[in-house]
């Protein structure tokens, strides 16, 4: 009967043993195959190191307290990172996502001497990034932040006028349509300002509201404002006899009978804003851009 139970036990090793490896080694390909390689830097207590990312930072995850980190002053995209405990000796690590939807890991050590304070990945090149990086993909935008960006700057690069009759002239200032585009629930509205003086324009925000176009008078009721979820360039002033153009990202949505779309662009300090009316048959015409080609 003893000898019944041993042998009983030994075929449950066998049976169960393999399943056992097979899962332990599926398990380790996957882990090893999804693995983000980390970038290594040094940091010190008594100077500071600032890392310069193509994009701006949104989020900042540290793995102890023996470092800090914040974005720089009035720079989206530089991360300042210093030591807050004197020559720890475990290694530690913190993460960055930024707004073009790239996740970077760093591991860090402590150095009384960093061989290095100042890091550029801005200029690193997208095959090294790549390399360095995962995309993320963010609520709000619906796909990878990456491949909207991408969709960006092709639309900026391309610079084609797909619409010829929605402008603002006045006051020596230029402000036109220049596309509507939608993917994937979005749409992309490429604008431009044309400064035709020698007057700089302190461009202080771009607004879209929705209005009734047979008020005169407008008041809060009457308008609904809408917030882009990005913009492919920070808002810039426009220079003497200068022309500048951005791309702004929207949520789809269409207009009723009687409302219009302003696209406002205000002066700072200054009375030569300009405006656009944007009609629901406009929005329905925008292009679509499965077909854009993009400059990977």
């Amino acid at each position: 009967m003893k000898n019944l139970c041993i042998h009983y036990v030994l075929r449950l090793i066998l049976m169960v043993s393999p399943l056992s490896t097979i899962a332990q080694a599926k398990q380790t390909e996957t882990l090893e195959f999804g693995t983000i390689p980390a970038y290594s830097i040094e940091v010190t207590y008594d100077k500071t190191s600032h890392i310069i990312f193509p994009s701006g930072i949104r989020y900042v995850d540290l793995g102890s307290d023996y470092i800090v980190a914040d974005k720089a002053a009035d720079a989206e995209n530089v991360l300042r990172v210093k030591a807050s405990v004197k020559e720890f000796t475990e290694e530690t690590n913190f993460s960055v996502i930024t707004e073009d939807g790239q996740f970077y890991g760093f591991n860090v050590c402590y150095s009384n001497l960093p061989a290095e304070m100042s890091y550029n990945l801005a200029t690193a090149g997208r095959a090294v990034s790549r390399k360095h990086s995962a995309d993320v993909q963010f609520e709000e935008l619906g796909s990878p932040a990456s491949l909207t960006g991408l969709l960006m700057e092709t639309l900026y690069r391309n610079n084609k006028k797909e619409i010829r009759n929605i402008k603002s002239d006045s006051y020596g200032m230029t402000f036109r349509l220049k596309g509507i585009y939608v993917h994937q629930g979005k749409y992309y509205f490429h604008i431009e300002l044309e400064n035709d003086t020698y007057v700089p324009f302190e461009t202080d925000f771009i607004t879209f509201t929705i209005a009734d176009r047979k008020v005169a008078k407008r008041t809060v009721m009457q308008q609904k404002a809408l917030d882009p979820l990005r913009s492919y360039r920070p808002l810039l002033p426009v220079h003497g006899q200068t022309t500048e153009r951005n791309i702004y990202l929207l949520d789809v949505f269409t207009l009723s009978e009687g409302q219009v779309l302003l696209i406002e662009a205000y002066e700072k300090n200054g009375d030569r804003s300009q405006v656009l009316k944007v009609k629901n048959s406009d929005l329905v015409r925008a292009k679509p851009l499965e077909k854009l080609k993009l400059k990977l």
